[in-house]
């Protein structure tokens, strides 16, 4: 049996009714699809269940990749290649001379973590050259909070029900479209 679904914005002026409005709608097990907000706002992530990021073992991975690169440059540059006297000592090897190596890795593995994490934050935002905006109402890059809202006809009457009792200057609904049972997900909250 197809399910209709509905998309539904509630725009709020201020970002303590929205974030009252998200308390009471995971509160009655509906899930917020999007918060737009002009600002970040701390505390909005787990309000909405946004899981948490996995950015931190993209910087570790980078920064292994950081030493490693340092490493062996290092050990071509000045060990293999070319050894040098510093201090009026060969370099026979590479464990010699890890003191003087230290700030060069250092370096190495923050440039490549920093420069890591933002590539693969811009591509896993799409945030890439000529990418169409995802904002669905600009008044929410100004002065406004909007909460996107992806349900069926028995949560839509009850979302829009809280949203307004929230404290929601609109409740707007965008779109309805039918999804065929094949197509529904379990949602997880």
């Amino acid at each position: 049996m197809a399910t209709n679904k509905h998309i539904i914005h509630g725009i709020f002026g201020d970002e303590v009714p929205m974030m009252e409005a998200c308390k009471k709608l995971r509160a009655s097990g509906i899930r917020v699809k999007e918060a737009y907000t002009p600002m970040p706002i701390h505390g909005l992530d787990s309000l909405i269940g946004v899981p948490r990021t996995r950015l931190a073992i993209c910087a570790f991975i980078y920064g292994l990749t950081g030493i490693g690169l340092a490493t062996l440059m290092m050990w071509y540059m000045m060990v293999s290649d070319w050894p040098n006297d510093i201090g009026g000592k060969p370099n026979w090897a590479y464990y010699f001379n890890i003191p003087a190596f230290i700030p060069i890795t250092f370096e190495s593995t923050v440039f490549c973590a920093a420069h890591g994490m933002a590539l693969t934050y811009l591509l896993r935002c799409m945030l890439v050259p000529g990418a169409k905006a995802k904002n669905p109402d600009p008044r929410t890059t100004d002065d406004k909070f909007m909460l996107l809202l992806d349900l069926n006809d028995a949560q839509s009457e009850k979302a829009k029900t809280i949203l307004k009792d929230s404290g929601a200057e609109e409740v707007n609904l965008i779109n309805s479209y039918v999804v065929e049972p094949k197509y529904i997900l379990e949602e997880t909250h």
